[in-house]
């Protein structure tokens, strides 16, 4: 019986070590300078839904994207997920972050307005696609 109470004590005593050293959510701000439409700002979005998980299990907490100034601002786990993570997950999505490529299966896959500016992607003269769609 003793045993049983202290093995009981153990386990109990572990739950509560294991919960206080989760680390506390942090907030990243990521560049991704293809990210100036709302037809490239959808897709990453149901991409990173995609990763968020059902009840966001996976790691990312919340995400608020920026287009004006290309941002993703992404909170995050770090004890669930990594930053490098995040970023790769938007590389298969075919978009670049800061200083990583896109993969380029996933990039070939984008629409020509979510391309690279040097590749003659972005916004078309006379068709702006900055402005939310009716």
């Amino acid at each position: 019986m003793k045993k049983l109470f202290f093995l009981s004590l153990v386990l109990v005593t572990g739950a509560f070590t294991a919960q206080a050293q989760e680390k506390k959510a942090e907030w990243a701000t990521l560049k991704v300078p293809q990210l100036k439409c709302w037809e490239c700002k959808d897709r990453l979005e149901k991409y990173l839904a995609r990763e968020k998980g059902p009840n966001d299990d996976a790691g990312i907490l919340k995400y608020t994207i920026n287009m004006p100034t290309a941002t993703l601002r992404v909170q995050y786990m770090p004890s669930r997920i990594t930053l490098d993570y995040i970023r790769t997950a938007i590389n298969n999505a075919g978009f670049d972050v800061d200083s990583t490529k896109a993969t380029e299966d996933s990039y070939k896959m984008l629409p020509p307005v979510c391309k690279r500016a040097e590749e003659g992607g972005g916004p078309q003269k006379g068709k702006p696609c900055n402005v939310q769609p009716m």
